[in-house]
């Protein structure tokens, strides 16, 4: 039994690219109401301490680290020089929960989902966007364990209302959830064939590396898609993201040091793979409780490329 469990585990990792390498599993809901009044973090006691996770190195830096654009390492342990800032309205986009300070990227992201919202008008009214990365990549202090290079995007589900959303509503608007109480498919009251048309134009792109939607979203989508599947190979289930899509980018060409992840398997991932998903157990997949007083440790910045040193330590 140990050893089907395994293998039907190994299964899941290739079919994702990796745990580390997607969101982080046991992350808390992505899209939790925001602040109107953010205060700013106190400064660190001792901010060269080898043992600080680099989390509060980075959650600290509200500018990016000027320069050349470079995606330093892996999209799990990197992070993001030459960053810029996706405005926070655009002709077909508006960012969500400003308060974090999450809507950077890698100039190649940035152009992208530009050019994903406008090339979408015909199947969707627009992208609600939320994080992306902060503004010197790196580890987040809350939320993901991936977005660390400038190359992830969250887009939710939802789509954009016809109107400039105040600061409240990107603060505290609701993402909407796509996927049914069982778990087994999504919700047909709120699900609609626009969406899997939605992730069609952003898989065509071929900058893009990744999609990463629940299991449901994906067993829906293989339904829907018609004879044209050979984009939904792109289309990867993971935990969670029932209420968004994380689209993640290939690695640009002008960022040697960007660990870039396997090429994607075989086929459309609409068959058996799908099944490991709604096994019993990976099927009620919820993360285990944090021991009171110990959280998870951080990755620290040895963990982290060489070059993230001089990112973050910079003014």
């Amino acid at each position: 039994m140990i050893l089907v469990h395994f293998r039907w585990l190994l299964i899941a990792l290739l079919i994702s690219g990796s745990t580390a390498l997607a969101e982080d599993a046991n992350s808390p809901d992505p899209t939790p109401p925001g602040t109107l009044e953010a205060t700013p973090l106190p400064p660190l006691a001792n901010p060269n301490d080898p043992s600080l996770p680099a989390r509060e190195l980075f959650g600290r830096k509200t500018k990016p680290f000027a320069g050349p654009a470079h995606a330093i390492g892996g999209y799990a342990d990197g992070c993001l020089e030459g960053g810029i800032e996706l405005p926070i309205t655009g002709p077909a986009w508006q960012v969500m929960r400003l308060s974090r300070n999450r809507n950077w990227g890698h100039p190649k992201l940035v152009a992208f989902l530009e050019s994903f919202a406008s090339r979408a008008k015909s199947v969707w009214s627009g992208l609600l966007v939320g994080d992306m990365a902060q503004p010197r990549g790196g580890p987040m202090l809350t939320g993901h364990s991936s977005h660390q290079i400038g190359l992830d995007v969250d887009i939710w589900f939802k789509p954009m209302p016809n109107h400039v959303l105040s600061r409240e509503e990107r603060e505290f608007d609701s993402a909407v959830n796509m996927v049914a109480p069982d778990r087994l498919g999504v919700d047909t009251a709120v699900w609609t064939p626009a969406r899997t048309a939605l992730l069609h134009v952003a898989a065509e792109d071929p900058a893009v590396s990744r999609i990463f939607v629940n299991a449901a979203i994906k067993k829906q989508m293989c339904k829907e898609a018609g004879l044209d599947h050979a984009w939904l190979a792109k289309v990867r289930p993971w935990f969670g993201h029932a209420e968004h899509f994380h689209v993640r980018l290939n690695c640009p060409p002008d960022s040697p040091e960007c660990k870039p992840q396997p090429p994607v398997e075989p086929g459309d991932g609409c068959g058996h793979e799908l099944d490991y998903w709604f096994s019993g157990s990976v099927l009620h997949h919820e993360p285990p409780p944090e021991e009171p007083g110990k959280p998870k440790p951080g990755l620290t910045l040895a963990k982290l490329p060489h070059s993230c040193r001089r990112v973050v330590m910079a003014p």
